[in-house]
């Protein structure tokens, strides 16, 4: 079957989500919600094998998860499917999901900054807690990851968990994902005591967003299934990019943003406009 053929038999996932009210006011308050079939399981189904084969084809890792350190063991992580394949593209640029991202923050317009599959390996381990943004080089809060399963996830492997409340503060440490960020940032949780949140077990289909500063961590995998995940990153249409103030911000600078520069608007060629309410 032709590439254009594949292309014509894709779902659109155009059509509008029904956000509640409450949806929204738990986003803003907590920064993070859940939403239940975000997309059904005939879309789920059309797409699944699409991005499993993009990530088997693009993985980079050469030793068992054992071997592998802590962020290694995490999961197998593949950014920007949609520059690789029309057909990941659909799915990653898709209205849908991108009007969400945009109510949820309450901006007019959405763009992509980059889109990852995070495919966590039978006994891989735990993601240690982080902020998201200290990645990024993006002078705004504005900024949100829809998480979103291809496979129903076990309560055994449940959601990710958030402090709720914690994307109030803005950046707690510059730590990148690590056994350090995991070890400082529960001390950071348990001092001010936010509520933890884990949403259990979800169905492939369900999606949460969550805002670029909130507190969040994921349990390893102790099945024998793989949790296949793909994730999109979203920023409101006009933002600014920030100076790139540590080396992980200079690389997200040069691969996400290429030819973008501090002050100046997030928006190259990779962040293309994927909703506008005009």
């Amino acid at each position: 079957m032709s590439q254009n053929t594949q292309l014509e038999q894709l779902p659109l996932l155009a059509d509008e989500y029904a956000l509640t009210a409450e949806d929204v006011a738990n986003y803003r308050r907590d920064g993070h919600v859940r939403l239940r079939a975000v997309a059904n399981a005939e879309e789920i189904a059309a797409y699944r094998p699409v991005i499993g084969e993009l990530v088997q084809r693009l993985n980079y890792h050469n030793k068992p998860v054992h071997e592998r350190d802590t962020y290694g063991k995490a999961f197998i992580q593949i950014g920007n499917l949609w520059e690789s394949s029309e057909l990941a593209a659909r799915f990653v640029l898709a209205r849908r999901f991108a009007k969400i991202a945009a109510d949820l923050m309450g901006v007019q317009g959405v763009r992509i900054y980059h889109d990852q599959a995070l495919f966590k390996e039978p006994g891989g381990g735990h993601t240690p807690w982080h902020q998201d943004q200290i990645y990024w080089p993006i002078d705004s809060p504005n900024t949100i990851t829809m998480w979103m399963p291809l496979v129903p996830i076990s309560e055994q492997v449940g959601s990710m968990t958030f402090a709720s409340g914690s994307n109030a503060v803005g950046m707690i440490n510059k730590v990148v994902i690590s056994d350090e960020s995991h070890r400082t940032l529960q001390q950071y949780i348990d001092g001010k005591g936010f509520p933890l949140v884990n949403y259990g077990a979800l169905s492939a289909g369900d999606a949460t967003f969550h805002a670029g500063w909130t507190l969040h961590s994921a349990p390893g995998n102790p099945t024998e299934t793989m949790r296949e995940v793909m994730t999109v990153i979203y920023v409101a249409d006009g933002v600014q990019v920030a100076e790139p103030d540590t080396n992980a911000r200079q690389n997200d600078l040069k691969r996400w943003l290429p030819g973008c520069v501090p002050g100046g608007p997030a928006a190259s060629p990779l962040n293309p406009l994927v909703y506008s309410a005009g």
